[in-house]
């Protein structure tokens, strides 16, 4: 009886402490960065869906999908975020949502910080991609944060030579306990 008691006790802990989440669109942000004609443009996007698995205890056993939705980019400027949804650039007709998935989530030497290794994929291109990233305990869950540049042609995304190749994203993500 008392083997019995602390496998349910140990299945029961193990079970608490690998969480799900889901993030909160209205009180996340993902925001860009990028170069046009030597000025930088800056941009968000909303629509933010997905779930998340993390345990800080054993991040080899977290696990993040999430994706946005492509057709809100803003770059507060309506003829741009016009152009940027048509086939040009996000194409959003045929590609609506923007997905990142995890393969692996791995503790880094600094308390607090991991790091994420998983596929970025934009207009059906998928990419390999590796950054680190923090998460802050909030009340209801987690605030994660990071950053990661990408080569936009890597996804064929645009096409003209005025705009630099390298973009810069910040993510700062606000996800609840399921």
């Amino acid at each position: 009886m008392k083997k019995f008691l602390l496998l349910l006790i140990f299945f029961s802990a193990a079970k608490i402490a690998s969480a799900a989440y889901r993030p909160v669109d209205q009180n996340s942000a993902l925001n860009f960065k990028i170069t046009n004609f030597g000025f930088d443009v800056t941009g968000f996007f909303k629509g933010l869906l997905g779930n998340i698995n993390f345990d800080p205890q054993n991040p080899g056993s977290s696990s993040f999908d999430v994706t946005i939705d492509a057709g809100t980019v803003n770059t507060d400027n309506s003829f741009r975020d016009g152009h940027l949804v048509g086939t040009d650039f996000f194409d959003v007709k045929d590609y609506p949502r923007i997905r990142l998935v995890s393969s692996k989530v791995n503790a880094s030497v600094k308390k607090g910080i991991y790091l994420f290794t998983g596929q970025l994929t934009i207009k059906g291109k998928s990419k390999a991609i590796t950054f680190p990233f923090s998460a802050t305990p909030s009340a209801d869950g987690y605030i994660f944060k990071g950053a990661f540049k990408i080569n936009r042609k890597d996804f064929g995304v645009g096409g003209t030579s005025t705009i630099s190749n390298e973009l810069e994203v910040t993510l700062n993500v606000h996800a609840v306990k399921v």
